[in-house]
């Protein structure tokens, strides 16, 4: 019985999640911005990614507090998107035709501060519903701390400011809400600090891990990483603008990148594909690395050719494109052997000299027609490739009939 109203329950929540983030895009038009600009599109991206997470792990996985930590996180970002949105709408856009306007509009001070928080959590939390140790408590007191100021302080001091004012100003300027705007940022300071020592938790967690669940914390490294990049590099925090069709490419990335911690969380605690997570990583590796090469390549080649067509010429020339193209298609599998080759070399040692032992092997076999010394070596590169607990060769007498098998 338990098992199907949590079901009922985290499906309803999911469900109702991906309602308010479809008509917080709906608002998002109505109210004239673009739907890929809008402040409130990252809300929804982690909306329906936390929720869809969330309902999976729920459903599955009832007594795993991640799952419902992560709904309740979806929930919220979807009505902090909903809620600005709706309130411009009914207060400036069309004012006074719509209702509610004013109480969407004190909702939309304060609901973003539940989804920021469910995020330090999911990161203490994974993967076994439990902090590493019972250090780590006070870190769950850090997180409520601070989701407390973020809440309480705006929510009473705006509650008497429902209206326009709530969506015409800001808020961070401290103009509207004054003392009670400068406990908020003293609260979404603290939870950075949370999630800086949720980190850190993660760190701890995966030096002591081993196994399945090694391999679990390994899906939500990665897919940190990936978010990390992407922040720093495409994100509007990002510290500087990448120009042209870079930053075009690396902007619908981040989209992408935004839901892959509920993603790779998801996976990880339904352990679903669970070691696949080396090969991804592998590659990532291998053809990021590979990407950034030749990207160099081709640029400092155009730019070279180019410097020295307008030496010659005095003019750009469009064979310097070609000539560099075909060289990059000429150059891409030497580079991806020697990028693999350095990226095995570099972090996966233990394939690497695998495959450098079996080469070496090979080698023997071919120089080598001495029975026994073959036998010795074979068990010993079967011992240090495949490391079993065991390796035993068995020969068949020189002559012996096989009795027909």
């Amino acid at each position: 019985m338990k098992v199907r109203a949590a079901a009922w329950l985290g499906s309803f929540a999911g469900v109702l999640a991906c309602v308010f983030s479809i008509f917080a895009l709906v608002f998002v038009e109505l109210n004239g911005d673009e739907i890929g600009t809008a402040d409130a599109t990252g809300s929804v991206v982690l909306a329906v990614s936390f929720s869809a997470a969330g309902a999976v792990i729920a459903v599955r996985r009832p007594g795993n507090p991640i799952g419902w930590i992560l709904l309740v996180g979806g929930f919220f970002n979807s009505l902090n998107a909903f809620s600005w949105e709706y309130a411009r709408y009914a207060l400036l856009t069309d004012a006074g035709q719509w209702p509610v306007g004013p109480f969407f509009a004190w909702l939309s001070t304060w609901a973003f501060a539940i989804g920021f928080s469910a995020q330090p959590l999911t990161l203490l939390l994974f993967p076994t519903g439990r902090p590493p140790s019972r250090r780590w408590r006070p870190v769950l007191w850090i997180v409520a701390a601070a989701a407390a100021l973020m809440v309480v302080p705006v929510a009473l001091a705006a509650w008497p400011l429902r209206g326009p004012a709530l969506v015409n100003e800001d808020l961070w300027s401290g103009k509207v809400v004054g003392l009670a705007t400068t406990l908020q940022q003293a609260g979404v300071a603290l939870a950075m600090l949370g999630t800086l020592l949720s980190v850190v938790a993660v760190a701890v967690r995966f030096r002591g891990a081993a196994g399945e669940e090694r391999q679990q914390i390994k899906w939500l490294v990665y897919a940190g990483a990936l978010t990390f990049i992407v922040i720093v590099t495409a994100s509007p925090g990002a510290p500087y603008e990448l120009p042209g069709l870079l930053g075009e490419m690396l902007s619908v990335l981040a989209f992408f990148a935004l839901p892959s911690i509920p993603v790779a969380v998801g996976i990880a605690i339904m352990r679903y594909r669970l070691y696949d997570i080396d090969v991804i990583i592998n590659r990532t590796l291998v053809y990021g690395g590979l990407t950034i090469s030749l990207a160099l390549v081709y640029v400092g080649c155009i730019v070279s050719l180019q410097y020295v067509f307008r030496a010659l010429t005095g003019n750009n020339s469009q064979l310097v494109v070609v000539a560099s193209t075909l060289a990059i298609a000429a150059l891409f599998n030497p580079f991806r052997r020697r990028v693999q080759a350095f990226v095995d070399r570099r972090f996966y040692r233990g394939k690497y000299d695998a495959a450098r032992t079996l080469e070496a092997f090979n080698a023997r076999l071919r120089d080598d027609t001495d029975l026994e010394d073959l036998s010795g070596d074979l068990t010993a590169v079967v011992g240090r490739t495949l490391q079993p607990e065991h390796v035993s060769l068995w020969l068949r007498e020189p002559g012996r009939e096989t009795d027909g098998r």
